[in-house]
């Protein structure tokens, strides 16, 4: 489908960091969402996670610039027929984003569903 506006589109980002229990995002730390038409090197990518898992977080990485989401408007919009399969795969991109950020890997991600 064409790409959503820019403004519905983070309103969809917005809604999915809503859904993420308060409990997990109280949790997480010094990490910026942001959303981009599409990753330079891989243009089919969905989202991105850039930085330092809480796991491998040590004394030394205070200070640290935040770590970042990147959730893809175009390529997520790409792979999505409706407007509601857009905010069905945002969520599911959020969160496996942000599971990235608690230092849960790919294979532990899509055997729980969140591939």
């Amino acid at each position: 489908m064409r790409a959503l506006p820019l403004e519905e589109f983070e309103d969809l980002v917005a809604d999915a960091l809503d859904q993420v229990p308060a409990e997990l995002m109280d949790l997480v730390d010094n990490v910026v969402v942001l959303v981009e038409d599409r990753n330079p090197d891989e243009p089919t990518l969905l989202g991105l996670y850039e930085g330092y898992a809480l796991t491998e977080r040590t004394w030394d990485l205070s200070g640290q610039l935040p770590d970042r989401i990147m959730v893809y408007r175009e390529a997520i919009c790409d792979v999505c027929e409706t407007p509601a399969q857009v905010a069905e795969e945002v969520t599911i991109t959020v969160v496996h984003e942000i599971a990235h950020h608690f230092g849960i890997d790919e294979q532990k991600l899509h055997d729980l569903g969140w591939g």
